[in-house]
């Protein structure tokens, strides 16, 4: 399997429905309560694409464009976007889908880079080629 086939193959996508208990006093995700989400979707990307223990080691940069109100479903989407010796980076999306119709719009964009590790929690290869 190539790099890209890989890439490809541990693309992730997950859907939550955006509740009240999720919110904030303006009726809009918590900031925290999305990179808590991306985080998890990155881990879960990062994992499928090597196959072994990842840790997170930095969320480089998270941009929020929109807010997400309650009441709308989010799609996160995590891909691998750089690969190096020991670590690997995912870019996650945040879409919200509005639930009654067909409108759709990016809110917020994330970079977080994983470090692979053994048993003894020493970094090791990402990649097995």
């Amino acid at each position: 399997m190539t790099i890209e086939d890989k890439i490809q193959a541990s693309e992730t996508r997950i859907f939550k429905a955006v509740f009240p208990n999720t919110t904030n006093h303006y009726d809009t995700l918590f900031g925290g309560t999305a990179m808590h989400m991306m985080d998890e979707v990155a881990f879960i990307t990062a994992t499928r694409f090597s196959r072994q223990r990842m840790v997170t080691v930095s969320s480089d940069r998270i941009d929020f464009n929109r807010p997400i109100p309650a009441g709308t479903i989010v799609e996160l989407i995590g891909r691998v976007s750089h690969i190096g010796n020991t670590s690997l980076k995912v870019r996650v999306e945040i879409y919200i889908e509005q639930m009654y119709t067909e409108e759709r719009e990016k809110a917020v964009t994330g970079e977080f880079s994983f470090v692979a590790i053994d048993e003894n929690k020493k970094p090791v290869p990402v990649f097995k080629g």
